[in-house]
């Protein structure tokens, strides 16, 4: 499986909030990337059951092995991908909410 759609871009480059709100994480601090995956995976309670199996699969897959940013990082790994699969609305709620306590400084 692969982050990339047909056209070459990322998964997150169809909503440019979803897009700033990783973008952000990716260039934050290692306290701030712990406290925004607690964050990411409250999410877990909106997406089904067979998504969070998909998820561990891609964990295994991808930990260590992957070329994205958060490849190396197994819970991070988690969080992102319980971000992209959920459905369009929930990630962009997620988004703004992670968008705003990743500028504000502090992620609750």
């Amino acid at each position: 499986m692969s982050e990339y759609s047909t056209t070459g871009k990322r998964w997150y480059d169809k909503d440019p909030i979803l897009k700033e709100a990783l973008e952000l994480l990716r260039l934050s601090s290692d306290q701030q990337k712990e406290q925004a995956k607690d964050f990411m995976l409250k999410l877990q309670e909106e997406v089904a059951q067979d998504v969070i199996e998909r998820i561990y699969d891609i964990v295994t897959k991808y930990q260590g092995k992957g070329n994205r940013w958060y490849d190396n990082d197994p819970v991070m790994i988690k969080a992102v991908e319980m971000l992209r699969q959920a459905d369009p609305k929930t990630q962009r709620i997620a988004a703004l909410k992670l968008l705003l306590a990743l500028e504000k400084g502090s992620i609750e």
